[in-house]
């Protein structure tokens, strides 16, 4: 009798335990085309919808963005392909070129006001 209840004891203090651990999370960064205040709001906003993503944060002076995320739900390279769905280029994946053209005009590469 003992044995049991002091089985079921640690059974569930170390159950409490593992549900007290938060989930794992991963970061990633890459360097993006993105040039502007518009385009800030719309790579976090966008990908904080993605499926996985837990934040992003944009830095417009370097073009990178930075994505915590949980590498159980999605990964780098779906995270730069959601990028690019966006619009913007992410590291070696080029910008979808019909999401691109539908940016506003200061948003968009070779745009004389775009600093490449």
């Amino acid at each position: 009798m003992k044995k049991s209840v002091l089985f079921t004891l640690i059974t569930l203090i170390f159950s409490g335990l593992v549900m007290a651990t938060p989930p794992k999370t991963a970061e990633a960064k890459f360097k993006t085309s993105a040039v502007c205040g518009m385009c800030k709001k719309r790579i976090e906003r966008d990908l904080g919808v993605t499926k996985g993503v837990v934040e992003s944060k944009l830095n417009l002076e370097d073009k990178v963005v930075t994505i915590t995320y949980n590498p159980k739900k999605t990964s780098p390279d779906k995270l730069k392909a959601a990028i690019s769905k966006i619009g913007y280029d992410a590291d070696d994946v080029v910008a979808d070129k019909n999401a691109h053209d539908a940016l506003p005009d200061c948003c968009k590469k070779g745009n004389a006001m775009h600093k490449d």
